[in-house]
């Protein structure tokens, strides 16, 4: 599709609107002798040491059904590395029992740790025994410190891994967190088969569309999981491969936010999140988020002074990207150098700002953040911003990824075209350079639309800003361009600031493209109405 420009930079006039605060990060590469590039792997951490584990070897998935997470791409070895050292080690996993091994040269787990113990779910890739592409339904408990020492000493691996069959754990590309004692395996899917692009029957796809929580005990021998009530949700859950953050929420507590993934109705990227208690979730369709939308490498941190949750996002692919001050639509969804900072205000709005820093290449999709040893952390992993010391805080490591050659290559992907980055860079936190966005200059006029909800049944919201008051126009267009809805709303039922402006359609099912237009400034999307 052809990528269309828009105008600069809203998010500096959303930004100055709520008076956030803005942080500033500078990333040091680094490159350690012998270790290869991964992407989309599993990882745990044990004085300061990491454990890789999975992910594939090569670039972006080939299109191709015959070439796509072939088996010369995974990763067959425990990978360890020091990054204060420079040092790495590696070992095979050739000597573990079939079914772990098997799981292990997976791809896009879900995963968290625990103390000493990795725990792994899921995951798509080939398996011998099966003879085809699967989604692994179990669950692998490795020992991180032991299976570090092992790989170091190059002793027997078997005895730190543990396995459990349980179909439920068969997902992709989703997130699994741990809050108040209860895990949270939130989005993904199920992919069986080989993947082609165009729907030919070469595989089976179901996405889980729902937050499966579950407890589990773990001995050290034995592993005892008690699942609990899902929370379904075709609509707002049917979400893979993108962020799911641990957040501290304007009240105290702890909470996880979704933040966009693919993909909604319009075969597009979520620009919305969904919050995540204890008690259930919420959809925030007055946040839009324009940047990071697929997973990548991020850090969450919490100011309680200013109640600011600030969680930042580091390249990747996503919908929208900017080029010499102009913000672009590209519907192709391209790899991006972005690095954006989205934060939750003490009244719960949330609001997103592009920092100045940018990855050093397209760079950054299916990597991950890997922190610090020792920072100062909430329980959820979250850091304290405000017990942070020094003017400049390394706050951890982002390593590997896929680093693309240009921003669209899938349907040209013959495998040069990119490459799984070995690269680690070093993130640290200008702390002399915070600053709050009410003393950054206003350097855009634009309109900052949202349309929500989106899928609706019938009435629509249109949420934007005006600079000084104007008559507004809103149009909508059926599928041949035909204008089905055209009205002016006068300024006296407008004000400056933000506005809320709801409509109620009488139209058939459908998609339509909407069209806001104040002055010579214009803003479109389209929407979807359902019955």
């Amino acid at each position: 599709m052809r990528a269309a420009i828009l105008s600069l930079l809203f998010v500096f006039w959303t930004l100055l609107f709520f008076g956030q605060s803005v942080l500033e990060v500078h990333l040091e590469p680094a490159e350690i002798p012998g270790l290869g590039g991964v992407q989309s792997y599993a990882f745990g951490t044990h004085d300061g040491e990491w454990l890789i584990v999975g992910g594939r070897l090569d670039g972006l998935h080939r299109r191709q059904p015959w070439a796509s997470f072939d088996e010369a791409g995974n990763n067959n070895q425990l990978i360890v590395v020091n990054p204060e050292q420079g040092e790495s080690w590696s070992a095979s996993t050739t000597g573990l029992a079939d079914p772990i091994r098997e799981q292990l040269s997976a791809t896009n787990f879900e995963f968290y740790q625990q103390d000493d113990y990795l725990y792994v779910i899921g995951g798509y890739g080939y398996s011998p025994s099966i003879g085809d592409h699967i989604t692994h339904p179990g669950l692998i408990a490795i020992d991180v410190p032991a299976t570090i020492n092992a790989v170091k000493t190059n002793s027997d691996l078997s005895m730190h891994f543990r396995q459990l069959t349980d179909e439920e754990f068969a997902v992709t590309g989703g997130y699994l967190h741990y809050m108040n004692e209860v895990y949270y395996l939130v989005g993904g899917q199920r992919f069986d088969g080989r993947y082609n692009p165009m729907n030919m029957p070469t595989f089976v796809q179901e996405y889980t569309n729902a937050i499966r929580r579950f407890s589990l005990v773990d001995d050290g021998e034995n592993i005892e999981v008690s699942h609990l009530e899902e929370w379904y949700d075709e609509a707002n859950l049917h979400r893979r491969d993108y962020n799911a953050v641990a957040q501290i929420m304007p009240d105290g507590s702890q909470g996880i936010t979704a933040f966009s993934g693919v993909f909604n109705a319009l075969d597009l990227p979520f620009l919305n999140s969904v919050d995540i208690s204890d008690e259930g979730y919420e959809v925030n369709n007055a946040f839009t988020q324009y940047y990071n939308h697929y997973h990548c490498g991020h850090i969450p941190l919490y100011s309680a002074s200013a109640n600011e949750m600030h969680t930042i996002f580091f390249g990747g692919m996503a919908q929208y990207y900017e080029v010499d001050g102009e913000l672009i639509q590209d519907d192709n969804v391209p790899f991006v150098r972005t690095i954006a900072q989205v934060t939750r205000s003490a009244d719960g709005s949330m609001a997103e700002y592009k920092l100045d820093s940018e990855m050093p290449d397209l760079l950054g999709s299916g990597a991950e953040f890997i922190a610090a040893e020792n920072l100062p952390a909430y329980p959820n992993g979250v850091i304290d911003l405000d017990a942070l010391e020094g003017d400049s805080i390394l706050l951890g490591y982002i390593y590997g990824g896929i680093r693309s050659t240009d921003r669209n290559i899938f349907w040209i992907n013959d495998g040069s075209q990119s490459e799984a980055s070995s690269e680690i860079l070093a993130v640290y936190l200008l702390m002399g350079n915070l600053t709050n966005t009410d003393q950054i200059e206003e350097r855009t006029d634009e309109l900052a639309l949202t349309i929500y909800p989106n899928p609706s049944t019938g009435e629509i919201n249109f949420r934007f800003r005006l600079k000084e008051l104007s008559p507004i126009r809103i149009a909508l267009s059926d599928e041949n361009g035909k204008r089905i809805f055209d009205k002016t709303f006068e300024m006296q039922n407008l004000k400056v600031g933000e506005n809320v402006i709801s409509i109620d359609l009488e139209l058939a099912p459908g998609t339509y493209t909407t069209r806001l237009t104040v002055g010579e400034r214009s803003q479109s999307q389209k929407v979807i109405l359902i019955d």
